[in-house]
């Protein structure tokens, strides 16, 4: 079934209604009709399975069959610091991270970034832009929510978000042991909220994973090989999300 996001306020009783771009889709694009079934989710993990009941000028209504859990979120909630990448591999890296269950996204500033987004103006326009892909692919594989994607923070800033994070950890090229790192992971996979440290092309500087291990976030290696920025957050996102799984 076809899902369509919604806000608390669009819910009356057991009626939905349908508003902004998705009318169009619906009425347009999909072309579907009175009767037909689609699924609406609240963007806090409830699913509201419903059917068409009118297709109005500026609304389409829908009535509530059911009500139910979404069941596709990981129980623990996983924050990407990702170090911003040139070109548009931000884009892929949301689109990945959100199929792959991340609770919101922050991309990070960092001393290697060859990217430097200053004018307000360009950094608003990014974030709506990368807000639309992360929303695009939590409808594609029937997220219960919609992660956050966040305006560019500075390490230092990122550092302190961690703050409020019980868990994090900063995967890096030059770190060594292999079981101490599937034992970091392992530890992460126990706590309810975890945070992910990406370099961007270039890796980390060294002062910058000594300013980590100081804030208590776990240094650890991804294997013998080195990873690119859009591939290093992947690999470790697919393990985590395997092990939590339930």
């Amino acid at each position: 079934m076809y899902r369509f996001y919604i806000r608390e306020e669009q819910i009356v009783a057991d009626e939905i209604r349908i508003i902004g771009g998705d009318v169009n889709h619906i009425k347009n694009v999909l072309r579907l009709e009175a009767g037909d079934w689609v699924v609406a989710c609240d963007g806090a993990g409830k699913d509201y399975v419903s059917r068409i009941q009118a297709l109005e000028m500026d609304q389409v209504v829908l009535h509530v069959e059911k009500i139910q859990a979404t069941g596709t979120e990981l129980p623990a909630k996983i924050t990407l610091f990702q170090g911003l990448p040139k070109k548009d591999k931000m884009e892929l890296i949301i689109q990945k991270a959100v199929e792959l269950g991340v609770y919101e996204i922050v991309p990070v500033m960092m001393k290697r970034c060859v990217v430097r987004l200053q004018e307000e103006k360009k950094i608003r326009k990014k974030q709506e832009r990368w807000q639309a892909i992360a929303e695009a692919a939590a409808k594609q594989c029937d997220r219960g929510i919609i992660p956050v994607v966040h305006a560019p923070v500075s390490m230092e800033q990122a550092f302190d978000m961690a703050e409020g994070i019980e868990y994090n950890m900063i995967p890096y090229e030059l770190q060594e042991g292999i079981e101490t790192s599937r034992e970091i992971v392992g530890e992460a996979c126990r706590h309810a909220s975890v945070g992910i440290f990406i370099g961007p092309e270039g890796g980390f500087e060294p002062e910058e994973v000594e300013q980590a291990v100081e804030r208590q976030i776990h240094p650890l290696t991804l294997g013998r090989r080195i990873l690119r920025t859009e591939t290093a957050g992947m690999a470790l996102l697919s393990i985590l999300m395997f092990q939590m799984q339930e």
